[in-house]
């Protein structure tokens, strides 16, 4: 990430495939005032607190496990069908600390393993390396992941002693890949995780942004066993610069006394000694949205979603007519049914170096796909991100990178 952003800050002019940043141009700084006085409204009205409580909720340090998480449970209700207690949920300071916090509660020796499905966001490799937890890849595929892969995976993992723990996975539209799992697969990993006692960490961040309307139940909507813990995120519907995420962990455990409570107590306590609390200010203005649009972002994200499917028309379209099949190019690319990211394979090592070329010479960013697998087959695939870009630059970015690409097989 430091690499890419300072390439970006290098070469400003360059058209960036690279950010997985959300949409800009619907963003309003009124809308933080509003958010705020929308959020103190329901303090009073539906709350009951008089004013000196609701400057306390603002401006003190707060409750380690969050002041929105009823509303968490709201929007979770009305967007996702899940049912959670509001106690099984943890308002966390952006989706990576939800993971560190996991992580943490799950490692308790050197024998704890987590595994990954590959190729995988680099946040929660970098979550278990602070952890010195080891990250087993799991083969993803075309449809999200490889259960064989999966289930061998665990099995080796215990034959040598090693106690797999968890694994994480983005169910919709993944992070680098945009890859889903289809419905079947969906359930067929539940029954899995409960055939071997594993957990699975689901992270939805991209789930809203389908490009074909189609949207598929969350596994934590289909976990009737309590098999996943649910990893959520305001970044991509919310505001990114409120940093808030939250997770669902209603798992029953046994503390260190042989008590039994939920998972989320435990990761509460975590919390208290990384990062106290999470901003109130922050909550607040996520929570003002979340109440302006009765707990409905999807509703809320109609204009983004139109937006994004737009983006992967546009781009799908110009790398068919740039690159035709039977035209030689040997480049070729997935076509995700939403979400932020597409990847293309080219004939080429695409690297680092090459991208300081890519940026230099031709003025086009993109992410080599290398920093998100270590399948030999990364090292010719990039990633390229739709989500930030208009039309027009999505159209003046290929021209570019169709001359980078002539450039490496002339």
């Amino acid at each position: 990430m430091n690499f890419l952003n300072e390439i970006a800050q290098r070469f400003p002019d360059a058209v960036s495939f690279a950010p997985g940043r959300p949409f800009e141009g619907f963003w309003d700084t009124s809308l933080v005032h509003d958010y705020l006085r929308r959020f103190e409204r329901y303090l009073k009205e539906e709350k009951g607190y008089d004013d000196a409580e609701v400057r306390r909720v603002l401006f003190q340090y707060g409750r380690t496990k969050g002041i929105v998480h009823e509303l968490i449970v709201r929007h979770l209700e009305v967007d996702e069908g899940i049912s959670a207690d509001p106690e099984s949920v943890v308002v966390t300071v952006g989706c990576q600390e939800a993971m560190f916090l996991v992580l943490r509660a799950l490692r308790a020796d050197d024998r704890d393993v987590v595994l990954a499905v590959s190729p995988g966001y680099v946040g929660l490799a970098g979550a278990a390396r602070l952890l010195d937890m080891p990250v087993l890849d799991v083969v993803g595929g075309p449809r999200g992941v490889d259960l064989d892969s999966l289930t061998s995976v665990v099995r080796e993992a215990r034959a040598r002693g090693l106690r797999p723990r968890a694994c994480y996975l983005v169910t919709d539209f993944s992070n680098p890949s945009g890859v889903s799992l289809d419905l079947e697969t969906r359930h067929a990993l539940l029954d899995l995780a409960e055939r071997e006692d594993l957990l699975l960490l689901e992270d939805n961040p991209y789930g809203y942004f389908s490009a074909d309307g189609v949207r598929l139940p969350t596994l934590k909507a289909l976990d009737a066993r309590r098999r996943v813990v649910y990893l959520g995120s305001f970044a991509k519907t919310g505001l990114p610069g409120a940093r808030i995420g939250y997770l669902v962990a209603d798992q029953s455990v046994a503390d260190a006394d042989g008590r039994v409570g939920l998972l989320a107590d435990q990761l509460s306590k975590i919390k208290s000694m990384l990062t106290v609390n999470t901003s109130p200010i922050a909550q607040a203005v996520i929570a003002g949205k979340l109440l302006a649009h009765g707990c409905d972002l999807y509703g809320a994200n109609e204009r983004e979603i139109v937006v994004y499917r737009g983006h992967l028309r546009r781009l799908l379209a110009g790398l068919s007519r740039h690159f035709p099949p039977g035209g030689g190019s040997g480049v070729s690319w997935n076509v995700p049914r939403g979400g932020f990211f597409l990847v293309v394979n080219v004939p080429f090592p695409a690297d680092d170096k090459l991208l300081e070329i890519s940026a230099r010479d031709h003025g086009v960013l993109w992410t080599p796909m290398c920093h998100f697998s270590s399948d030999p087959a990364a090292a010719r695939q990039i990633r390229l991100s739709f989500s930030l870009v208009t039309e027009e630059q999505i159209d003046l970015g290929l021209e570019r990178f169709a001359a980078l690409v002539a450039r490496r097989i002339g």
